[in-house]
């Protein structure tokens, strides 16, 4: 198990790619807290580890609201004494061309997809200086490395996402704290659906899938799982600073 006895957060764990990384981290071995806002998600998450003979725990989380952020962080570290992972998955997406696009929306972009992955690493950071490292991820999206049309809120938001890892990572580094993005492309989840709506359905989705991805398909979320066990394990033990883009091919077509 390559993450034998590691306590790791996974926020926005009740579904789709969070669940599906905090699964995989659990079976190879990590305690995982699974952060959702949804609290019965986030329980059933927790069920599905436990019924394969993982470890894990639920802690209902708006990643939102600054006082749950410090709760989950702070509540970790007083149960476990020590933070080996964290995995700052939980976002939004916020479709739309600039004219398109209120303030509020904008804003809320921001405070999701950045403000709140900074709030949690800020926390967890102390932590993981004194017990001499840890790992901190924080989903992107291949939308942080190039641009999608009438996306302005959700491609600014990541692509910020991917500077603050880069500058987090350069900065403690010297500490043992690796710190990167992941980048997925098209995966087949539920946080796809305002883009959905705003392509024509799931028709029309299906066919710019075909036609946009070298690939041809989309991924499942456990094929991104993988991904993260690569980015959260010692398997990537001298990787820090980097945006992994896993997007069958997308970004480079």
């Amino acid at each position: 198990m390559i993450l034998k006895d590691k306590i790791a957060i996974v926020t926005g764990a009740g579904s789709g790619i969070g669940r599906a990384g905090a699964l995989a981290m659990a079976r190879e071995g990590a305690h995982v807290i699974v952060a959702d806002r949804d609290g019965p998600a986030g329980e059933a998450t927790v069920a599905a580890i436990l019924a394969a003979g993982g470890r894990g725990e639920a802690v209902t989380t708006d990643v939102d609201v600054d006082a749950q952020v410090e709760a989950l962080v702070g509540g970790t570290l007083a149960r476990h004494g020590r933070l080996d992972i964290l995995h700052s998955h939980a976002g939004v997406q916020v479709g739309g061309p600039l004219t398109e696009v209120a303030p509020d929306g904008m804003d809320r972009s921001w405070r999701i997809n950045v403000r709140a992955s900074y709030l949690a690493a800020r926390l967890a950071m102390p932590a993981m200086m004194a017990q001499g490292g840890g790992v901190i991820l924080i989903t992107a999206s291949n939308s942080g490395v190039f641009y999608d049309r009438e996306m302005i809120a959700y491609t600014t938001s990541k692509h910020a996402v991917i500077a603050m890892a880069r500058q987090m990572a350069i900065d403690y580094a010297r500490h043992n704290v690796r710190v990167n993005a992941l980048c997925p492309g098209w995966v087949d989840t539920p946080f796809n659906e305002p883009f959905i709506t705003q392509m024509g359905g799931r028709h029309a989705i299906e066919a710019y899938v075909r036609e946009k991805i070298p690939m041809g398909r989309w991924a499942s979320a456990e094929e991104i799982a993988e991904a993260i066990l690569f980015l959260v394990s010692d398997r990537s033990s001298f990787m820090t600073g980097q945006a992994l883009v896993v997007d069958g091919g997308e970004s480079i077509a």
